[in-house]
């Protein structure tokens, strides 16, 4: 595979930099090498580089390492192909086959607008569910279809109690979507409930980079800023102390319960994500002029507020990210080289040729 180019910034390593289509099509490979068919791989490939495209690295191509192991281990079946397994009004249940998540969470999220569009709202849960990658993916699809998107999950423990020390908890993500005036990108929130998702720590930890103070607690409870306390045994922090953790556990409750996959830290939960995907078709409760002119001016009076000291600019939510999609486009993903370094390795196990 070609490396687009590289920058050197003022003490930082240079890094690979790589077109996403160059990305997609190595992803695709190894997924294929897997065992995964040519469609499905190209899809979980393309929604991995999306995610780097989008500026959440963590969600993104250095993946494909932990996706290949949950392979060899049985967790995924890379064939295995989701279906709608119970449709009732605006309630629907689609089943993943553990097979890989983006499929299921896409076909959710498909169903999830019709049912908005037929109903006024939509509520669908995925069982038998993998990793489902960037929750913000789905809100976005439902978004772009003229409803407002709502998602949450849980996934496998990783995360301390408030007042605990030990993993009992997932990162447990929340995302939400609102559609503005055609045109306009929408305002979109995904979040984990964690302190730092756990993708990110595997990002400053291949970048060699120290993390902030009260994200982690070592094996033994004790602070600390090292990435490696925590894949040595430690645990992340929820965000905002009591509050990361109560939303953290309705996660838990709501989605590890209604999809069927439990909660994780109990002996039954299966593995991989429990999601729920909710839409709303805002005519159904307002005019869509009222709608969509409020949204408009209150994002106009949002970004028009006087910046703090070192702002330079008030943005939102959702804007970083369409901002650094239009940025990678343009200059190419960065890559840390412990990173690439990893995938490198991977192709080379699965005989995998990186120069295609």
């Amino acid at each position: 595979m070609n490396i687009a180019g590289t920058r050197a910034c003022a003490q930082q390593p240079i890094m690979p930099i790589f077109v996403a289509e160059q990305l997609e099509r190595l992803g695709q490979a190894i997924l294929e090498s897997a065992g995964t068919p040519p469609d499905l791989a190209a899809l979980v490939s393309h929604s991995l580089v999306e995610s780097n495209l989008v500026g959440h690295d963590s969600h993104g191509i250095l993946r494909l390492r932990l996706y290949t192991d949950l392979v060899r281990t049985g967790q995924v079946k890379p064939n295995a192909c989701c279906r709608v397994e119970h449709q009732s009004g605006a309630i629907a249940i689609v089943n993943g086959a553990y097979g890989w998540g983006q499929p299921a969470a896409q076909l959710a999220a498909r169903t999830v607008i019709a049912q908005a569009n037929e109903f006024g709202v939509g509520a669908v849960t995925v069982t038998h569910c993998n990793h489902v990658g960037r929750l913000g993916e789905y809100v976005d699809m439902i978004a772009r279809a003229g409803c407002i998107g709502m998602a949450l999950a849980n996934v496998g423990a990783g995360v301390a109690p408030f007042g605990g020390r030990t993993r009992v908890l997932g990162t447990n993500p929340m995302a939400y979507a609102v559609p503005l005036a055609a045109g306009c990108d929408p305002v979109l929130v995904d979040f984990a409930t964690s302190s730092v998702a756990e993708g990110k720590l595997r990002v400053a930890y291949d970048k060699s980079e120290r993390v902030s103070p009260g994200l982690i607690v070592d094996q033994d409870g004790n602070p600390s800023t090292d990435p490696s306390a925590y894949y040595e045994g430690g645990a992340l922090l929820p965000f905002g102390g009591h509050k990361g953790y109560g939303l953290s556990v309705m996660c838990e409750l709501i989605g590890g319960g209604l999809s069927g996959m439990a909660p994780s830290c109990l002996p039954e939960f299966g593995g991989g994500n429990g999601p729920l995907f909710i839409a709303l078709k805002g005519a159904a409760f307002v005019p869509d002029e009222q709608f969509f002119d409020q949204a408009g001016r209150f994002r106009e009076a949002i970004k028009a507020a006087p910046t703090a000291n070192g702002a330079n600019a008030v943005m939102m939510p959702g804007e970083p990210e369409w901002n650094a999609r239009r940025h990678r486009l343009a200059h190419g993903i960065e890559l840390p080289d412990r990173t690439w370094d990893d995938i490198t390795q991977l192709a080379r196990d699965l005989n995998v040729d990186v120069t295609m």
